[in-house]
């Protein structure tokens, strides 16, 4: 259980953070940068949350669900596996999460109809909120590729397909609250030339 009763600690103020493990790293190492990117991501779901709420049921729940799922992926990337025993049992992104983000992307999907067409970010409030997150959900799978690679770090093979699938998950998302793909913004080659 989390107990936040003082918010401040003042231990950051050197420039570093501790992780799940404890060990304190600098603030802009590539680890934290991870899972802060992952928060950023979930911080423009709320964002996008603030219109699916009322207009699209379906929708809201499975991104609120996903909300959920960014805090066990953040609490993932916030504990490296390093091999060493912990006090406690560390959380991990787990396979049937990433299973049922696919089948919420069949679902979706199985309304929209085929793209011939690029999509530009837009169309309703909640799709262009739907299309940042998508794109900050890339740039932490960029970082926590990166991460994966370098030596001594490990990032769980279920936590890198997770944030795979989330972008896919967004995208048609994104489509779906557009009218069912209806009010999508397609992009034209060379329009303005």
């Amino acid at each position: 259980m989390v107990v936040l009763n003082r918010i401040y600690t003042r231990t950051g103020d050197n420039g570093t953070t501790a992780l799940g493990s404890g060990e304190r790293r600098p603030k802009f190492d590539l680890r934290v940068e991870s899972y802060g990117t992952v928060d950023e991501t979930n911080a423009v779901l709320g964002l996008a949350r603030l219109h699916t709420a009322g207009t699209e049921p379906l929708v809201d729940a499975m991104l609120g669900r996903i909300q959920n799922d960014l805090f066990d992926l953040g609490a993932d990337l916030c504990t490296p596996d390093t091999g060493e025993p912990l006090p406690y049992e560390p959380l991990r992104i787990i396979p049937s999460q990433v299973d049922r983000l696919e089948s919420e992307i069949d679902q979706l999907n199985a309304e929209l109809k085929p793209l011939r067409s690029f999509v530009l970010p837009g169309g309703s409030a909640s799709a262009a909120y739907l299309h940042q997150a998508r794109t900050v959900s890339r740039r932490a799978e960029r970082l926590m590729v990166e991460l994966a690679a370098r030596p001594g770090e490990v990032v769980g093979p279920a936590a890198l397909k997770y944030v795979n699938r989330l972008s896919d998950f967004l995208f048609v998302a994104s489509r779906y609250v557009n009218r069912r793909g209806e009010g999508d913004v397609l992009w034209v080659p060379g329009q303005n030339r």
